[in-house]
């Protein structure tokens, strides 16, 4: 039978009671700035889920490219700070979502770095997706202020992007000849535009319709700057401009080889050459639709090697002054046009 021995004392447990200390509440500061810290340096890296409940996932390029511009990781071996530094002559800022990413994707430029506008603008999935082709390009990314990217797009709208490239310029020798088609190829043919709002809006236009070619006079024309990129919502990026020093020779050699030459006019305007309304013309051969400069027009020397005139009849009566269309809008007008007649001649 077992007997209890009353020398032995039986062991207690004590409960550790863990007793409020000073330092716990640094703690809880220390906690809070380096959250802070976390949404204000790195917020490239807060999720869509943590705002929207979409969870998106952020490359380790990117991630790493994050942790490198953290404060953090600016003090590791081998990391240095990117400095601001955009100004270089053998470059010019491309600005905006669609001209940045197609700048990067398509590799006509030489990319040197990509500036972000820091803040809430980084969570953006469009931004997202610039700056992960940036990192998987090996494109420097730096962000920065708003102030600063103003300054970089001359207060123009950046949409929190502005891309440091090598400059486009129009392409001088046929060395992609026009691919083989059932249809026959229409080329847009600009002589002396010079507003380069116009311009991308042609731009874009000549893309988004199906244009074999577009091609412009060098003398007298908007060179292919950022703006026109913008303006095409990165149209430039992706359609190659051809330049010419003189129209009036190209237009004589390809009507040479069995070309058309269409040219525009206002509807109240008198010529010898035939004048049809768009709409009733019918694309049946190689085509250039030539359109002329915004005050001016197309020069006689061009007007003399036009077949026929297409005008755009006006839906009422105008009052002087605003009788005409923007020249951007013409060209989409007649390039629709004559487009969907190729179309309805198959």
């Amino acid at each position: 039978m077992y007997q209890k021995d009353s020398s032995i004392k039986p062991v207690v447990k004590k409960r550790h009671r863990h007793k409020p200390v000073a330092s716990d509440g640094w703690r809880d500061h220390e906690r809070s700035v380096q959250s802070k810290v976390w949404k204000t340096e790195i917020p490239v890296l807060q999720t869509q889920k943590q705002r929207k409940g979409n969870v998106h996932r952020v490359s380790s390029e990117l991630r790493k490219l994050c942790l490198e511009d953290s404060p953090a990781g600016r003090e590791r071996p081998g990391i240095q700070k990117l400095t601001l530094d955009y100004k270089a002559e053998s470059h010019e800022i491309v600005f905006g979502i669609a001209p940045c990413l197609l700048a990067l994707t398509q590799g006509r430029r030489k990319a040197q770095k990509l500036f972000v506008k820091d803040g809430e603008v980084s969570h953006r999935a469009s931004v997202l997706k610039v700056c992960e082709e940036a990192c998987r390009r090996g494109v420097q990314v730096q962000r920065v202020s708003k102030k600063d990217l103003d300054t970089m797009s001359s207060g123009r709208v950046h949409q929190g992007v502005c891309l440091q490239a090598s400059s486009l310029s129009y392409i001088t020798e046929d060395r992609h000849p026009t691919p083989s088609s059932k249809d026959p190829p229409l080329w847009l043919v600009l002589e002396g535009i010079q507003d380069p709002m116009n311009l991308g809006a042609i731009l874009r236009s000549a893309y988004f319709l199906g244009v074999d070619r577009v091609a412009s006079s060098l003398c007298d024309s908007c060179p292919l700057t950022p703006v026109v990129s913008k303006a095409s919502s990165g149209a430039m990026e992706v359609l190659g401009v051809y330049g010419y020093e003189n129209l009036e020779d190209m237009l004589k050699l390809k009507v040479a080889q069995g070309w058309q030459v269409v040219g525009t006019v206002g509807s109240e305007a008198e010529s010898r050459i035939p004048v049809t309304q768009c709409s009733a013309f019918k694309m049946t051969k190689p085509t250039l639709l030539l359109m002329g400069s915004e005050g001016e027009g197309l020069s006689q020397e061009l007007l003399s090697l036009c077949q026929t005139l297409l005008t755009i009849p006006a839906g009422r009566d105008l009052f002087p002054g605003i009788e005409s269309l923007n020249v951007s809008v013409a060209t989409g007008i007649l390039l629709h046009s004559l487009l969907s007649s190729r179309r309805s001649t198959r």
